[in-house]
């Protein structure tokens, strides 16, 4: 299988090396990547600025853009037939719940879906055991392999950060929800003055059986399928009585 291969973390993250090399056991891998962390860029473009790659020594394609721009220009450019699949990750972290809607990761899969290809999001709880989340990934894709899924889906995979032997098994999952962000954390810079930083990922608030946070915390593998079809179409009767007044 015709792999491209990028994270958000940056083309030098241990989870995307550790994925690259497991990958590259059975199938073509070819890994674009950002220069730089780009966690919670979610599906930015670079449109005002152009874009450099360079070549690095161990094979990798280093980006100056967004995870949505490395498989982009991967895809197009770097990738001299297009892939068969587009894998994002091993994050560091989790990307559970509302996380998809900024993670980089889940955007670099999305871009691949939006070019026609089935796509991957793997992102491990923690930031250990990225050994495990290879083999999750290679057991998924071989699985996809015999019984491909509609291009028009991601699959969103988390790993619980344990060794494999210990993984519980396999959760087909729903997206949780987490308490609303609102944590801003003054400091200053060298000079005196105030900066601020966006604070940690809130507490989940929705992590009843069936989400992907219930999988994780029981140590199973979370598996959700997404779709980019935002509409909410069990409003469209409230809406439209709404709109008939206009």
């Amino acid at each position: 299988m015709n792999i491209l291969l990028s994270n958000d973390d940056g083309y030098f993250a241990e989870g995307l090396g550790r994925l690259a090399e497991q990958l590259a056991v059975s199938n073509q891998v070819t890994v674009v990547a950002p220069d730089r962390n780009c966690s919670g860029a979610s599906n930015s473009l670079t449109l005002e600025v152009p874009i450099r790659y360079k070549q690095t020594s161990n094979g990798f394609f280093s980006v100056n853009g967004t995870p949505t721009d490395c498989v982009h220009f991967g895809t197009y450019h770097l990738m001299s037939e297009p892939p068969d699949i587009v894998v994002a990750g091993t994050n560091a972290g989790a990307n559970l719940g509302d996380d998809v809607l900024y993670s980089g990761t889940v955007a670099a899969a999305m871009e691949g879906r939006s070019l026609g290809f089935p796509a991957i999001a793997v992102s491990l709880v923690g930031s250990n055991h990225y050994d495990t989340a290879a083999k999750v990934v290679e057991r998924v894709i071989e699985r996809l392999k015999q019984h491909p899924l509609a291009t028009n889906r991601i699959l969103n995979v988390n790993v619980p950060d344990v060794p494999y032997e210990e993984l519980a098994g396999f959760q087909l999952t729903r997206l949780g929800h987490r308490h609303r962000a609102d944590t801003i954390v003054p400091a200053q810079d060298p000079k005196g003055r105030s900066v601020y930083w966006i604070g940690p990922s809130p507490d989940a608030q929705d992590m009843g059986e069936g989400t992907d946070f219930y999988a994780v915390a029981n140590r199973y593998v979370s598996i959700t399928p997404l779709t980019v079809d935002l509409t909410a179409y069990d409003s469209f009767n409230q809406v439209g009585e709404w709109m008939s007044e206009l």
